[in-house]
This record gives structure tokens, sequence and C-alpha cells, in this order.
């Protein structure tokens, strides 16, 4: 009798260790999830901050170790010149932009207060413009007729208008600082590689065991190949076309740089905003300077036959519907910056997903050959 009652009172012994146990692991894994939200929570507005500096230094980081080598392996010299380079690109432009766009919001204020602006007379060639040649026509007619009543009937459309615009130039001055502090990341990032690369193989060991260090030189290879084959490609396909607007005195030319920008990022050609403005300088000026710009127009959309095999890294095959969906969600979640790290993230996605998939233990043949 004694014997059965021993055994009962041992498994309710062991069920009631097994609870406590149970209870403490849960007690414990929910202190380490509010604590991970709650650092989550801390970190949200730097984190695209991060990963932008992140993917700028692994981007640049070749060019970084060159320059450290020529100084006698001076590390910090070569982030500081980085830096300032890196400052000077994206400030300068930046300024002279803002400038132009005031001083040619400032001329066409004062020419409406003196009642001397005029809008040119739209030739025949708009019409003659697929699907919006007829309404933009009328519109374009209405306002050179009669500028102060088109302006009156509009009003509505012109304060919207108005309003965007400057929302629009103060989400570019908050963008042009994150890309300053993300510029600044980056180089601490490039000054203490060892200790990021040492962190990195941490991570990826844990999480993929053997084959962490084959990932993460997949990862930067990734990250390189979409920073300077994709990334790089529309940078200076949008600067090639401002140099060409503004030479060409074409009004708001920053703005259009920028919507070259996010095509070539996106991977669409920028012939979709370059093509109207050439349309319009046809309508506007002779035809020697006006065939010039469609000239540099095209070879500015084009050249990214020429840029991507010298720019983008061989091996790397990464779908452009990635890089599209990346690209467009990222703009969507953050900004013009999103529109840059977005790309990347979902490529590195992409390629340790399909690595992972094909590092499988169990192996399936394909149904199909390349």
């Amino acid at each position: 009798m004694t014997e059965p009652k021993n055994k009962q009172s041992e498994l309710s012994l062991q069920d009631l260790l097994f609870t406590r146990r149970m209870i403490d692991t849960a007690i414990k894994l929910a202190a380490i999830f509010i604590v991970l939200i709650w650092c989550s929570a801390i970190l949200r507005p730097f984190i695209m901050l991060i990963l932008w500096g992140g993917i700028i230094a692994i981007a640049l980081y070749p060019f970084f170790a060159k320059i450290s080598n020529a100084l006698g392996n001076s590390p910090k010299l070569a982030a500081f010149i980085i830096a300032i380079l890196g400052l000077a690109l994206l400030v300068v432009p930046t300024i002279n932009i803002s400038a132009s766009t005031i001083d040619s919001a400032q001329a066409v204020s004062d020419s409406i207060k003196e009642g001397t602006f005029s809008v040119p007379q739209p030739t025949e060639a708009v019409k003659s413009w697929p699907i919006i040649g007829g309404k933009v026509y009328q519109i374009w007619a209405h306002a050179s007729t009669n500028f102060e009543a088109f302006v009156i009937e509009h009003s509505e459309a012109f304060k919207t208008l108005t309003e965007t615009l400057f929302s629009a130039i103060a989400g570019i001055g908050a963008t042009v600082l994150q890309f300053i502090v993300s510029l600044l990341i980056a180089a601490v990032m490039l000054v203490n590689h060892e200790k990021c690369l040492y962190g990195s193989r941490l991570v990826f060991n844990r999480i993929m065991s053997e084959n962490g260090e084959a990932a993460i030189q997949d990862s930067v290879a990734t990250i390189r190949s979409v920073a300077q084959g994709i990334l790089g490609i529309a940078v200076i396909q949008a600067l090639l076309a401002g140099i060409g607007m503004f030479i060409a005195g074409i009004p708001g030319a920053g703005v259009w740089a920028l919507l070259v920008l996010i095509l070539a990022i996106v991977q669409l050609p920028p012939l979709l905003v370059l093509g109207p403005i050439a349309a319009y300088y046809f309508s506007i000026t002779t035809t020697t300077p006006a065939t010039i710009f469609l000239i540099w127009a095209l070879l500015v959309s084009f050249s990214d036959a020429i840029l991507k095999p010298m720019l983008l890294g061989r091996g790397i095959d990464i779908p452009m519907l990635v890089i599209l969906l990346g690209a467009i969600g990222g703009m969507l979640l953050s900004g013009i910056i999103g529109l840059f790290v977005g790309a990347v993230v979902l490529a590195l996605g992409y390629k340790l997903t399909m690595y992972w998939l094909q590092h499988s233990t169990v192996q399936i043949e394909k149904p199909y050959s390349d």
C-alpha cells in the first residue's frame, strides 16, 4: 500500500518541479521578449540610418582599404577623407540646387507681382502627344493667353500644389540630413571594421552554423553588387540628367533629377521623365539646342547598358522584381532613404533565403534546366 503512494507522491513532485520549470522558463522568455521589444522601440528611429550606414560602409570598404594602405595603414584618416568627400558630394549639389530653386521661385514671384510674367504659347506639336496632348495643349494655351485668369480659375489647385511643394522641400531637407548622419555612421563603421566583422561572424555562425562564413561573403557580395550596380548607376544617371537640364535651363531641374533617380532605382528608363522634358524644350527653343538635349537624354537613359557590365558584380543573380519591390516598398515605408535601403535589404534577404534553401540537407532535383 505504501509503495504506490510513494510512486504517486514522486510523480506529483516531478509534475510540480516540471510546472515550476515551465513557469520559470516562460517568465524568462517573457522578460527577454519585453526587453527585445523595448530595445527595438528605442532603436526604431535609428534602424534605417544604421542600415544605410552599414550598406555604405560595406560598399566603400575596398576604396577605404586602398586609401588606408596608401596613407600608411591609417584607418581613421582614411575614414575622415571618405566622410569629407561624401559630405562634399552631398552638400554642394544640394546647396546649388536649393539656391537655383529659390532664385527661380523669386524671379517668378517678382514677375507675377510686376505683371510681366508670361507663359509661352504651345506649339502644334504638343497636340500630337499621345493621350494627354489635346488636354495639355488646351490648358497650356489658356495659361499663355491670360495667366492671371488661369491662376484665379485654378486657385485651389495652385494652393494644393504649393503645399505639396513645400512639404516635398521639407522632406528633401530631412532626407539630406539622414544621408549625412548615415555617412557619419558609415565612417565610424569603417574605422571599426574589424569589430563589425567579428560581430557579424558571431551572429551568422550562431544562426547558420558551419555555413555562416560563406553566408557572410555572399551577403557582402550582394550588398556591393546592388549598391554599385543598381544604386550607383541610378545616382550617375540622375547626376547626368540634372547637369543636362541645368545647362539647358529647365525649370526645377533638381526635382526632375530626383524623379530620374527614383525611376532608375526601380529599373524604369529615365526617358519616361526626360522624354516629355525634351518635348517641352522643343516647344520653347530652337531646333539645335533641343536636339542636343534630346541626344543627351537618350545617352543618359541608355547609359545603364554600358555601366552595368562595369559596376554590377559578376555571379550576383538577383531578379529585377526583387529590386523593384524592395525600392518601392522601402520608399513607401521610409521615404527617399528607404528607396535605397529597401532595394539592398530585400535583395540581401532574397540571397540569404536562396542560400539557406540550396544548402538544405535534402537535395531536390530541378524539373527544368536553367
